[in-house]
This record gives C-alpha cells, sequence and structure tokens, in this order.
C-alpha cells in the first residue's frame, strides 16, 4: 500500500490526515496517510528508507525553508519563494529522489484571485515566514506590489505603519499564526481602524473560520476571506503532483 504522509513538529491540529485519508476512502485508492511529528527535518531520509512505500509528503512548520538543502531538486516556484510544502520521492534508482514543491503558492493564488479588483495594487504581508513569502511571491505574480510586516526591526514593523500605508496598500494578507485555534483572541497588531471598504484581507488560518483579525476587518466594511480553500486547493495539488512526472510550477 502507498504511502503518504504530513512532516511537521506539531501535528494535533493538522487538516492533511482527515482530509487524504477521506479521499483516499470516497476515491477507492490503496493508500494511507500518516502523520510524522519529528524533531529534525533530517529524519526525512530514515523515514523514507524505513518505509519504501512513502512517494511522497507534505511539510509544515517549521520544516518548509530547512527541508529544502535535503532535496534533490526543487521547482521553480518553490526556489522563489524559498519555502516548500509538498514532496515527491522518486524511487527509480538505487536510492530515493526528493523533488520540492510549493502548492502553497497556487492555493493562495487561486483563492483570492476572484476577489482582486483593479484598486488592489499593494500589500501588507503580516509575517515573514515561509508563508509570507508565498503570498508575496503570489501578489507579485498578479502585478501587486507586497511589503512585509512583522516585528523585526529590519522590515516594516506594525508600529512604523502610517495612514498613508493602510490607504495605498488595499490587500492585506495575514501569514502569522495569530488567532489560529486555540489562541483565538489573539490577532495581528494592525490599525484596524484605517481599513475600509476598499480593502481585501485574506487570513492563512482556517480554524476558527472566523478569526479575530477577519471579524475586525469585517466590521470596518473590507472583504475577507480565511484559508480554508487554499488549503483544500493546496492538497490537492499535492496529489497532482505525487501521481504525476515533475510539474514545474
Amino acid at each position: 500500500m502507498q504511502t503518504y504522509g504530513l512532516i511537521g513538529k506539531t501535528l494535533k491540529h493538522s487538516f492533511s490526515a482527515d482530509y487524504f485519508t477521506k479521499f483516499f476512502r470516497e476515491e477507492n485508492i490503496a493508500a494511507r496517510y500518516i502523520n510524522y511529528e519529528i524533531d529534525d527535518i533530517g529524519l526525512i531520509k530514515k523515514i523514507a528508507h524505513d518505509d519504501e512505500q512513502l512517494m511522497g509528503f507534505n511539510i509544515t512548520i517549521p520544516y518548509k525553508q530547512s527541508v529544502i538543502p535535503l532535496l534533490d531538486s526543487v521547482s521553480t516556484s518553490a526556489a522563489a519563494i524559498g519555502a516548500v510544502n509538498v514532496v515527491k520521492i522518486i524511487r527509480n534508482g538505487a536510492k530515493p529522489l526528493f523533488e520540492g514543491h510549493n502548492t502553497d503558492y497556487i492555493g493562495f493564488t487561486k483563492s483570492i484571485s476572484p476577489l482582486l479588483r483593479p484598486y488592489h495594487r499593494k500589500a501588507l504581508i503580516l509575517g515573514s515566514g515561509g508563508a509570507a513569502r508565498c503570498a508575496a511571491y503570489a501578489l507579485e505574480k498578479k502585478g501587486i506590489r507586497p511589503t512585509i510586516v512583522s516585528r523585526k526591526t529590519e522590515l516594516k514593523t506594525y508600529d512604523s505603519l502610517s495612514a498613508d500605508d493602510y490607504a495605498n496598500n488595499t490587500v492585506i494578507v495575514n501569514c502569522t499564526p495569530l488567532g489560529m485555534y486555540p489562541h483565538t483572541d489573539t490577532c495581528p497588531p494592525i490599525d484596524y481602524s484605517q481599513l475600509g471598504e476598499h480593502h481585501l484581507c485574506f487570513d492563512m488560518v482556517y480554524n476558527p473560520d472566523s478569526t479575530l483579525f477577519l471579524r475586525k476587518s469585517s466590521a470596518r466594511g473590507a472583504v475577507t476571506k480565511n484559508g480554508l480553500e487554499m488549503l483544500y486547493i493546496q492538497a490537492n495539488e499535492s496529489w497532482k503532483i505525487w501521481q504525476q512526472q515533475t510539474i514545474a510550477t
């Protein structure tokens, strides 16, 4: 039986295992999906060696960037973003080859695109990790100029955002875990009073459905969307990559 899985450090509330287990059952696919909680990303080679039926896996926090040096090849988009969330294992030779992709980028692009309007020319990306780079890359491909906002002093900080920043950057994407269950009373420290009906606020958090970030933004008239659809799309794209030849995305 073919094996697929999720690599991460803490996977108690992961979406992938339930999603793919249901998918395999409904599609009558003889495969299984396993959560691999590990403290060292270097263990992926041992995991692949121990289970010769492991054909691919998803990568989540905190390994989306640190996995890259361990891979044999990386897709164009994953290399540009600097983060991998899908690995395809190719077993045609003496040892397995690891091929990295980024389907978060595809999921985010397809999810946010229907909401974009001509006046959405600039964006604030809240956070500085792999998800933030994914959003920035996707928006740049759509012709929208992103600005990374973080607590780190070498980037634009939350405290430094001006009224003009909010007025000019009408797309705001939360790429931090703030507001994610069980810490649902938290949200990015932006000035929500500066938001209005021309703002589009996208939260990559999907649990809960309506985060404090989305509720505060919606209260100011902003269009809002959470990360659930993005998650479904990236999962479907993961399956396509595992089942097909190399896809340059």
